[in-house]
């Protein structure tokens, strides 16, 4: 039986799941759209964008006894030092011992581009070796060592037969993919393919759920120990052994599914590890069959419904108070694909509305093909849809266009630079920097107190605003539809 893990690297999300980073309409009609519909259109104007090495970052930076060597100019090196402090700070949320990143850049120069840079990427490999002693070493790909063709999979074989530790290959190049999240894809399958295919002795944990997502703090451990289960947190933090043995959770699953379903539909497909279908537990609604789901894999279904009914009374009086303060609330969220929707579920529950989500890409289908993993579709059933939804790569010229004309009264983003954009216009913006902590129940309160007390920066933010200019023309500001380069015009 064929496996994806047999493929040198796996394919971008363009091909796989036909990725698009342009849409504007109701989210109903892009969720019932059908696989064939889309191609990943082209913008006549870009104002910036991100890269997928720097998301295959996130993902490698951060184990514990692993070193990476990125493969490139010292360009697209240039933001590694920011990470020693998320490692560190990280860490300590979850009581975990504080560590650095173990990170060199072959530095890449204008000469390599022409003669080739596989020298320089050996002396690098050993530079990590003698300087780290890693257990494993991550070679990061780059636009530019993909352009020269560098051999990256020889001279990974090559130092692993030398240092006799794995050599693990991530092919990331910036310029395959307009998707940035292929870098996930890209980290995972170098994982999955060197580390964990080749292990020979599981032994299976019916108490270990995997949980992929990023840096944050421990909030799986209260909600699934009250279902005497623990998690499994993958990637960052842990270390090269703990990976290996991924295969012996009882069942995966993730923060969303941009991020987590290629890895846990190879978990199932080849190690027999079986995915959480449901969508991640974001909201009331969602962490009850969350819980359910996982339930069922770890043998816990009868005492599931005692927890599910005992949370809803703990948290009854809070909800209440907060859907009280919120309710009529107009909120926009501008976040990663999935994690839009998780977010959106969690301010369904919280009373306010909806006036309209912006997702950095959209993936048509997922890895698995299971509609049960659709979490827009979900969003669409349990809001009876949403009229202003668009798909935009975090183009700024954009999101003010789309900000001025839904007038939200808070903004939720994921990423940081919006949350500048928001306040320059006078909205409160909450950064959901920290994925964990809007999960599970506490999650819905912990998420609503904090736009609580967001909102009582009105005021000083409606000041600002009035001093505040922006760098586009006049006739930008005149225009009134945010996707004006998207539809061919000029």
């Amino acid at each position: 039986m064929s496996s994806k893990l047999d493929q040198t690297e796996v394919s971008i999300r363009e091909n796989r799941l036909k990725s698009i980073i342009y849409y504007d309409g109701k989210a109903s009609d892009l969720s019932n759209a059908s696989y064939e519909e889309f191609v990943c259109k082209e913008r006549s104007y870009s104002q910036c964008s991100d890269c997928a090495q720097m998301t295959a970052s996130t993902i490698t930076f951060f184990i514990r006894d692993a070193a990476v060597v990125v493969h490139s100019p010292m360009g697209c090196f240039a933001n590694t030092p920011l990470n020693n402090t998320q490692f560190r700070n990280s860490a300590l949320e979850r009581g975990e011992e504080p560590d650095k990143v173990r990170v060199l850049c072959s530095n890449i120069t204008e000469k390599d581009t022409v003669y080739g840079g596989v020298k320089k990427l050996k002396e690098t490999i050993k530079e990590a070796y003698e300087r780290f002693n890693p257990s494993a070493i991550f070679i990061h790909s780059s636009c530019a060592a993909g352009i020269v063709g560098d051999d990256i999979e020889g001279t990974a074989i090559e130092a692993e037969d030398q240092y006799n530790i794995p050599v693990i290959p991530v092919y990331c190049e910036g310029f395959k993919s307009k998707i940035w999240s292929s870098g996930f894809d890209a980290a995972y399958h170098g994982i999955l393919k060197k580390l964990v295919r080749h292990q020979e002795r599981i032994e299976k944990k019916k108490d270990l759920v995997n949980i992929f997502n990023f840096l944050g703090s421990d909030t799986f451990t209260p909600l699934l120990g009250k279902l005497g289960l623990r998690p499994n947190y993958l990637v960052p933090l842990a270390d090269v052994e703990k990976l290996k043995r991924m295969p012996e959770a009882a069942c995966s699953s993730h923060i969303c599914e941009t991020l987590g379903t290629y890895v846990t539909s190879v978990l199932e497909e080849d190690f027999g590890v079986p995915r959480v279908k449901s969508p991640a537990p974001f909201g009331i609604d969602w962490t009850d069959n969350w819980l359910r789901e996982v339930a069922t894999y770890t043998g816990k279904e009868d005492i599931v419904e005692q927890v599910i009914k005992e949370e809803h009374e703990r948290i009854h009086d809070q909800l209440k108070d907060l859907r009280a303060s919120l309710k009529g609330k107009k909120v926009y969220i501008f976040a990663g694909d999935s994690y839009a929707h998780n977010v959106g579920s969690v301010v369904k529950d919280l009373g306010m509305e909806i006036v309209g989500i912006t997702t950095l890409h959209h993936d048509v289908k997922n890895d698995s093909g299971d509609e049960i993993e659709d979490t827009l579709k979900a969003l669409v059933d349990k809001t009876n849809d949403i009229e202003n939804f668009s798909v935009c790569n975090k183009q700024p010229y954009q999101v003010l266009k789309i900000l001025e004309k839904a007038k939200p009264d808070v903004m939720i983003v994921r990423h940081m630079n919006m949350t500048i954009l928001g306040g320059k216009l006078g909205i409160p913006s909450l950064l959901e920097g920290e994925t964990n902590i809007s999960a599970g129940y506490d999650g819905v309160i912990t998420t609503g107190k904090r736009i609580k007390a967001l909102l009582e920066t009105r005021g000083i933010l409606k000041t600002l605003a009035e001093y505040n200019t922006f760098p586009y023309s006049q006739w930008w500001q005149d225009q009134e539809n945010p996707f004006y380069f998207e539809r061919g015009n000029k």
